[in-house]
C-alpha cells in the first residue's frame, strides 16, 4: 500500500477530528457552564482544562487507533484512492499545525530559559516558610509574584512587591502560589499554550482558555484560603495592592510556563477579591472547600480518565469498530473525490 497514501490520510484524519473534537468541546463547555458555577473553583478549572485538552487527544487516538489501522486492514490492494488535491491540501495544513506546536514547545521552552536567565542575573535567594521551592528577589518595575518552571520551579518576587506588601500579605501570596504548585499549573498553562489547535479559530475556543486561567486563580485563591480568615483577607489585600502596582506603565513580562499572583487579567482581580470575603465572612466555608474542592477535581478527572480507559476497552473488545472506523473513512475520502 502506498505509503504517501496513508500519511496523507492520518494528517487528513487528524485535522477533521480535531475540528469535530474541538467544536464538540465548545458546545458541552456551553451547555455545562451554569452547572460547573455551581462548582467549586477547582473542580471548575480541572473541569475546563480537559475540555480543552480533549479535542487534541481525542483525534490522536482516532487517528491512530482506529482510522489508520482499520484502512490498513481492510482496504484492498492496491487501493483505490488516490492522493488529490483536497486530500494534498488538507494533510498540508495539518502538517503545518504540527510543525507549528512543535514550534511554541521550542519557543517556550526557550523564552522560559531566557526569563530565568534574564531574573537570575541580579537576583537574591530569600528564605521564606511555607514554601517548597526556592524563592528569590530581583529589581523589576512590574509587580512579578510569580512560580516560573515546569520540572524545577522557582518563584519570584519582584522588590516592589516586597517594599508594598506586609509579612502577612506577602505569606498569603505565597500560600496562592503553592496552591498553583499543588495544582501543577505550569504545566497545564504549557500545554495549553502548545495545543492552541482548531478551538482557538472556534467561537468560545478563546474564552474557554481564558475561563480556565480566571478559575484556576479562584482555585489557588481557595487554596490559600483554607488557611484561616485572616489569610483570605490578607491574599484580598495583596492582590489590590498588586493590581494598583501591575496600573503603571510597566510592560508585564511573559511567562510560557509560569503562572502569577494576579495571572493575564488585572481586571479579574476584583471578582477573586469579592470571593475572598465572602470565603473570609462565611466561617464554615473555609472548611468545606479543602473536601469538597478536591472530591469535585477528583470526579472531574476520574470522568475523563474512566471516559479514556472506556474508549481503549472498546477498541479492544469491540472489533466491529475498525470496520465502523473503516467506512467512515471510505466515507471521507468519497467527500474529497
Amino acid at each position: 500500500m502506498d505509503g504517501l497514501l496513508i500519511i496523507c490520510l492520518a494528517l487528513s484524519a487528524l485535522l477533521i477530528a480535531n475540528i469535530v473534537a474541538a467544536l464538540a468541546a465548545v458546545v458541552s463547555w456551553r451547555l455545562m457552564r451554569g452547572r460547573l458555577r455551581r462548582w467549586s473553583a477547582a473542580a471548575h478549572a480541572q473541569w475546563l482544562f480537559a475540555l480543552r485538552l480533549i479535542p487534541t487527544l481525542s483525534a490522536l487516538v482516532w487517528v491512530l487507533a482506529l482510522s489508520v489501522p482499520s484502512y490498513i486492514a481492510f482496504e484492498p490492494r492496491p487501493a483505490d484512492e488516490v492522493i488529490n488535491f483536497k486530500l494534498t491540501a488538507l494533510a498540508l495544513l495539518s502538517a503545518a499545525g504540527i510543525a507549528l506546536t512543535c514550534w511554541r514547545a521550542l519557543a517556550s521552552w526557550h523564552a522560559t530559559r531566557q526569563l530565568f536567565g534574564d531574573w537570575m542575573h541580579e537576583a537574591e535567594r530569600v528564605q521564606l516558610s511555607g514554601l517548597a521551592i526556592p524563592a528569590f528577589r530581583f529589581p523589576s518595575p512590574y509587580p512579578v509574584i510569580a512560580a516560573v518552571g515546569i520540572i524545577r520551579p522557582r518563584l519570584f518576587i519582584a522588590g516592589c512587591v516586597f517594599d508594598s506588601l506586609d509579612d502577612h500579605e506577602i505569606s498569603a501570596a505565597i500560600a496562592h502560589e503553592a496552591g498553583h504548585l499543588l495544582a501543577r499549573d505550569n504545566l497545564r498553562l504549557g500545554l495549553i499554550r502548545i495545543c492552541r489547535d482548531a478551538m482557538a479559530c472556534l467561537p468560545g475556543g478563546r474564552r474557554l482558555e481564558r475561563e480556565w486561567a480566571a478559575w484556576s486563580e479562584m482555585a489557588a485563591d481557595e487554596h490559600a484560603a483554607r488557611a484561616g480568615r485572616s489569610t483570605a483577607l490578607d491574599l484580598a489585600a495583596a492582590l489590590i495592592k498588586i493590581a494598583r502596582l501591575a496600573l503603571s506603565p510597566a510592560e508585564r513580562p511573559v511567562m510560557p510556563a509560569g503562572v502569577s499572583l494576579i495571572g493575564e487579567d488585572v481586571n479579574g482581580v476584583a471578582q477573586r477579591v469579592q470571593r475572598l470575603i465572602k470565603l473570609a465572612e462565611a466561617e464554615e466555608a473555609l472548611g468545606e472547600p479543602v473536601s469538597q474542592s478536591r472530591g469535585d477535581a477528583r470526579w472531574a478527572w476520574k470522568a475523563c480518565s474512566g471516559g479514556a480507559l472506556i474508549a481503549v476497552a472498546l477498541v479492544v473488545a469491540a472489533p466491529s469498530l475498525f470496520s465502523t472506523a473503516y467506512l467512515l473513512t471510505e466515507y471521507f475520502f468519497s467527500i474529497l473525490k
